[in-house]
């Protein structure tokens, strides 16, 4: 059974900075692509950044140079830095295990999601 448990969301101020943390069990973790979503109040699913088997990662313009996605595959883990957050970063954060080839393809697997807010 696949699993994935976000966290480290919450309420951080315009400016500040949060580290999220998924956890993934139930798949081989070392091979497989790991990507951020975000969705808003009244918006669609985003894609915030990806990481690759290989660790090459890949951003959405909205989030590049403040983001910063890595893994540990030692603890089968995916994080997301997030530095200088501003308003319209609130929103519901979650992990998802997938495949790369140029682009992201998510799979069916997704975790609970972690809200972060962000104040102005």
């Amino acid at each position: 059974q696949v699993q994935l448990v976000e966290s480290g969301g919450g309420l951080v101020q315009a400016g500040g900075s949060l580290r999220l943390s998924c956890a993934a069990s139930g798949i081989i973790f070392r091979i497989n692509a790991m990507g951020w979503y975000r969705q808003a109040p009244g918006k669609q699913r985003e894609l915030v950044a990806f990481i690759t088997i290989g660790g090459s990662t890949k951003y959405a313009d909205s989030v590049r140079g403040r983001f910063t996605i890595s893994r540990d595959n030692a603890k089968n883990t995916v994080y997301l830095q997030m530095n200088s957050l501003k308003p319209e970063d609130t929103a519901v954060y979650y992990c998802n295990s997938g495949r790369t080839s140029g682009s992201y393809y998510p799979s069916n697997y997704w975790g609970q999601g972690t809200q972060v807010t962000v104040s102005s």
